[in-house]
């Protein structure tokens, strides 16, 4: 069997009916379905790629040193890591390279159970597929199975928004220790913070100042509108991180020189994301207002740049009825069984869409 075929379907493709019916809305579909940016990419990164465009060398897997440090003092500005050098970090292409691939990078195959949560991100459970491992889905650290090789978190979470308490971090820390396990932390939605506070697993609150066997993933795709650019890095385990390099040299998986170039520039800059901070969350305030003047309930979306709602009713018939006023959101099944009754929504959408499907909510009302 192909390795194609093992995979689930492609969740997406699911959704033709629901988007064309959508698309037949008077004043247009209103596409809140899909997590990309819509918002321009800071104008500075023209020059950063313009100073980089002489890039006739290849460039290390490890990333240029400026790189590296560039990943370190934001880790060390924003996030209040623990001291970190440049073994411990890696520019990555894109991180759903890193979250689909780390299982294969870290030689699993059939060795481990690859856990996720009960409600996550599908490239996880995708990663241990492609790896011949077995992913597991659970929220309880103390359910860890005892071949567990590998966990991974996520906070603040796609797609419900929900982040996880200090405690709660601490918890899995130690589970995946006591399992012998390595813990990937996904904190891509990290500067999207509304209700709560995010915080890292290298955070010396979350570790007390050993991070052996932990990983952060971070990107720039959200922070800084350049999923067009795919660039991220891996931060952690000077092992662990030794150990991709190690393993990605023979397979060329590279970060472009121009693309670190861009990366570094916008590592550097805060302006612009609390820039970008300040229109999502108008953007929230507009859409969760109006979805529970419509009937619907937001459940955890503390963080991220999603509404987790629900109307207490299979995800298939919300996405029919939102699509019957031209809105179209993903459905909680692509997210796992325990998501069924749940739809997503993201704030990845123009403010003049926003507020056409925010005006027809409210007509609904």
């Amino acid at each position: 069997m192909s390795l194609a075929r093992s995979l689930p379907d492609f969740p997406w493709d699911t959704l033709r009916a629901a988007k064309q019916r959508a698309c037949e809305h008077p004043d247009g579909i209103v596409d809140l379905s899909v997590g990309t940016p819509v918002d321009p990419t800071p104008g500075f990164v023209a020059d950063a790629l313009a100073g980089a465009y002489d890039a006739h060398s290849y460039p290390t897997v490890w990333g240029a040193p400026a790189t590296r440090q560039s990943i370190i003092d934001y880790l060390e500005q924003r996030w209040l890591s623990v001291d970190l050098t440049d073994e411990n970090v890696m520019p990555v292409v894109g991180t759903k390279e890193l979250v689909g691939w780390l299982p294969t990078l870290l030689g699993l195959g059939s060795l481990g159970a690859v856990v996720h949560p009960e409600c996550a991100y599908p490239t996880y459970a995708v990663g241990a597929v492609v790896a011949g491992a077995r992913a597991v889905a659970i929220d309880e650290p103390t359910q860890l199975p005892p071949d567990t090789a590998l966990v991974w978190i996520n906070s603040p979470a796609n797609p419900s928004g929900r982040i996880l308490g200090l405690e709660e971090l601490r918890a899995w820390v130690a589970a995946a220790r006591s399992a012998g396990a390595v813990l990937a932390s996904d904190e891509c939605y990290g500067e999207f913070a509304w209700d709560a506070e995010a915080i890292s697993v290298l955070d010396p609150r979350v570790n007390d100042g050993d991070i052996s066997g932990l990983l952060a993933v971070h990107s720039v795709s959200k922070r800084s509108n350049a999923a067009g650019y795919r660039a991220g890095f891996v931060a952690g385990c000077r092992d662990v991180v030794g150990e991709l390099i190690a393993t990605r040299k023979h397979l060329g998986m590279i970060v472009p020189d121009p693309v670190q170039a861009a990366l570094r520039a916008l590592l550097a800059d805060h302006d612009h994301v609390e820039e970008q901070r300040d229109r999502y969350l108008a953007r929230r305030e507009l859409l969760r207002g109006a979805l529970e003047d419509a009937g619907f309930r937001i459940d955890f979306s503390e963080g991220s740049l999603y509404l987790w709602a629900t109307r207490d009713e299979d995800c298939r018939e919300t996405v029919d009825w939102l699509a019957e006023h031209g809105i179209l959101a993903a459905p909680g099944d692509f997210y796992g069984e325990h998501c069924r009754h749940h739809v997503r929504l993201a704030l990845t959408a123009t403010d003049e869409r926003v507020h056409a499907a925010v005006s027809r909510l409210r007509a609904l009302a």
